[in-house]
């Protein structure tokens, strides 16, 4: 398994070994002794899979408080484009975004910690995204920012979205609260 930082602090992408033969292949999609050596120490309590639509938009979303989530993401089918935006008000990079494309090639996940938001795109016919939180959802908790925020300027790969009714009524990124506050590690 191979580790990368990113340009944004805490975001890691991770690349797993990957074991293919004639029969497919094999990895390991989590182990918690090898993520805890590769300072992700979180507790996972919830897992979630979800099957979209190429053209399919979710997101940014994200929870605020003791309902704050860690997201460990990944795709078992297909290509996804994968979005984490920095909310976390005084960091160097607040309001800035890293995206990466996810697929079932490589296998790679992102671990995204709490003070992200979250989104991803369907470039490819169908996808399932699979992602463990560190905390389970809380509606009263949740939050989201307009996926096609000016601020925000994404690129997401994606001229024509299919977007929830739900995340076309969210915020605009300056209108969000300062939930999350950095700290420096």
């Amino acid at each position: 398994m191979i580790v990368e930082k990113t340009y944004i602090s805490n975001l890691l992408l991770i690349k797993p070994d990957v074991f293919r033969d004639l029969r497919g292949y094999f990895y390991e999609s989590f182990g918690l002794q090898k993520y805890e050596k590769e300072g992700i120490d979180a507790v996972f309590v919830q897992d979630n899979v979800s099957r979209s639509v190429k053209g399919t938009l979710r997101g940014l979303h994200y929870q605020i408080g003791t309902s704050a989530q860690g997201k460990l993401c990944g795709v078992l089918l297909g290509r996804v484009l994968d979005i984490a935006v920095d909310i976390r008000f005084g960091s160097p990079t607040y309001g800035k975004y890293f995206s990466v494309e996810l697929n079932d090639e490589s296998h790679n996940q992102l671990w995204i910690p709490p003070g992200f938001a979250h989104g991803f795109s369907v470039l490819s016919e169908t996808a399932i995204f699979s992602y463990k939180c560190t905390a389970p959802y809380d509606k009263a908790n949740e939050r989201a920012i307009i996926y096609n925020d000016a601020t925000l300027n994404i690129d997401w790969k994606n001229d024509a979205p299919l977007v929830s009714q739900k995340d076309l009524l969210a915020k605009n990124f300056v209108q969000i609260d300062h939930d999350f506050i950095y700290k420096i590690d």
